[in-house]
């Protein structure tokens, strides 16, 4: 295979954004657009050493009963969306098989994945709009960027977005086009109007933000009273005079209205600045935050701490519900902020320390912290390995982990199974409607001790042949002899329970039982055939 061949392939399955995977020449091909069982004429743009990539040429030449017409007329040029050309039941299966296959790749864990929780409406969710602005001083444009470019697609009207965010950002573009206000240059540095950002609360309030490369503005009046009309009840302007790709400056003035939005979130008020951070999808976010409050399994009596807190969203809704509760925060205007929505919302049990959760936590701990229930929402990045320890250490009876990224956090549940938790259960969230990105609460209880003896043992008398045996062949090369031999994927637990019926003796592994009554999936059938096959091949057992 080499790039320009023009293919003919089926796709089996959809990739990690929402694309179409084929097989040819025994590589997988990445075509955007394809559905599962199409068949269609693809032209291939780059190859790798492992995986190409490609571009369905015309439409499908079968296909998929899952496909329907795009209800955006920006799609799929906007790099907004990856899935209106599919069912949205589509997305959130494809959204579910992901989690699957990212516990069970990545952290060996065979966990049953329940249907992802998905929007009865899944339009016009999201509470927060920034749009790029560029074009010409006659014709300025505001969109979205094009897929891999800063390629400004116009969008008139965003069906992911809450009304009136449309209709705000076209007075901005009428308001340019006017008084022949200059739109910003990347290339350049030049002009003035860099980004429209809309946050808008669910009484269909809004909080208009101009981002400028500059400091004032010509005409102010005309665009408050314009953006006035149109719902606005906060215009801000943010001066950003840099080059980066960071939206905001820190320097904002309010030219109408207050400096910040009040909305409500599971039955408490928030006030939001222009650049603080709010989840994005208001109705979503409770059912979210539902689950992380259903999985703690909170009576009243418990000491509860949230971790990677922010302004305090998730602590504040399950302090209502324990003895008490601290929230851990590294960004100090995000303390402050959380401080402030305690007061607000009459929260007295709830304290807040600000500091990197690698370092406070362990600090924390070491002091006597030991809370029932710990509560982690960390950025995409995954939580820190000091973060781990440090929960192991306090030892709480369950660890509520919240995730925006589900490949971290499944190799983040590994190393808690290491520590003596197990993963109890998982529920995915559907946050971000016709895209790739799914939220995923993950609840891990501590395991039981098991109850022990001491015993001496002359270690001249055992029998070490099937200790011997265990090291003939290391996890590894079983995973890849099942792989090559029988076609289909292991885990480090199903080898070890094989292991474990031929009574070969394991090292201390993660996947281990910490206690002989604990749950764990038994290894189907076919696997367990194939492991004692690769078993019989290193010598292993007869």
């Amino acid at each position: 295979m080499k790039k320009n061949d023009l293919l003919t392939l089926t796709a089996d399955g959809l990739g990690a954004d929402l694309e179409g995977v084929c097989r040819a020449d025994g590589m997988a091909v990445f075509v955007p657009g394809m559905l599962p069982g199409e068949t269609a004429r693809v032209r291939i743009v780059k190859v790798q050493s492992r995986f190409a990539f490609g571009r369905m040429e015309g439409k499908p030449l079968t296909a998929s009963p899952a496909r329907k017409t795009p209800d955006c007329a920006a799609y799929p040029r906007c790099g907004g969306c990856m899935g209106r050309h599919m069912t949205y039941e589509t997305t959130l299966e494809a959204k579910r098989q992901q989690v699957q296959d990212c516990f069970r790749r990545i952290g060996h864990i065979d966990i049953d994945v329940p249907p992802v929780l998905g929007m009865a409406d899944p339009s016009h969710y999201r509470n927060k709009t920034a749009l790029p602005v560029g074009g010409t001083v006659e014709e300025p444009v505001a969109g979205f960027f094009a897929p891999r470019s800063h390629d400004i697609i116009p969008i008139a009207q965003c069906p992911n977005a809450m009304p009136p965010a449309d209709e705000i950002c076209r007075r901005v573009l009428g308001w340019m086009k006017r008084f022949h206000v200059e739109p910003y240059v990347e290339e350049t540095h030049t002009g003035l109007v860099r980004h429209i950002v809309v946050r808008v609360n669910r009484k269909g309030e809004a909080m208009a933000v101009l981002v400028i490369n500059g400091g004032e503005i010509p005409h102010e009046g005309e665009l408050v009273a314009s953006l006035k009309a149109a719902g606005a009840v906060s215009v801000i302007l943010n001066e950003n005079r840099e080059r980066t790709n960071v939206i905001m400056g820190r320097r904002f003035r309010t030219l109408y209205g207050c400096d910040t939005l009040t909305d409500e979130l599971c039955g408490l008020r928030f006030e939001i600045s222009p650049a603080a951070f709010f989840q994005v999808n208001p109705a979503q976010t409770e059912v979210l935050y539902q689950t992380a409050l259903d999985f703690a399994e909170l009576t009243g009596d418990e000491r509860l701490c949230d971790v990677y807190c922010g302004a305090g969203t998730i602590t504040l809704m399950m302090a209502r519900h324990c003895r008490e509760a601290l929230g851990i925060e590294i960004v100090p205007q995000a303390i402050e902020n959380a401080k402030e929505n305690a007061v607000r919302n009459g929260i007295g049990n709830v304290n807040f320390r600000c500091g990197a959760a690698e370092v406070l936590l362990p600090k924390l701990v070491a002091e006597g912290l030991r809370p029932d229930v710990i509560v982690i929402d960390p950025p995409r990045k995954g939580v820190e390995p000091a973060v781990i320890d440090a929960i192991a250490q306090a030892a709480p009876k369950r660890v509520v982990y919240v995730s925006c990224n589900v490949a971290t956090q499944a190799r983040d549940a590994a190393l808690f199974v290491e520590k003596g938790y197990r993963v109890q259960k998982v529920q995915s969230v559907d946050m971000f409607c016709w895209t790739s990105g799914v939220e995923n609460v993950m609840v891990l209880s501590k395991l039981k001790e098991a109850k022990h003896i001491d015993i001496h043992v002359d270690m001249s008398e055992l029998d070490v042949t099937k200790v011997e045996a265990e090291s003939s062949a290391t996890y590894e090369e079983i995973k890849a002899y099942v792989q090559e031999h029988f076609g289909v994927k292991v885990s480090a637990l199903n080898i070890a329970q094989v292991k474990r019926k031929y009574g070969i003796i394991e090292r201390e592994c993660y996947n281990k039982a910490k206690a002989e009554d604990a749950r764990q999936p038994r290894c189907p059938e076919e696997k367990e055939k194939a492991i004692e096959e690769a078993m019989r091949f290193f010598g292993m057992i007869k």
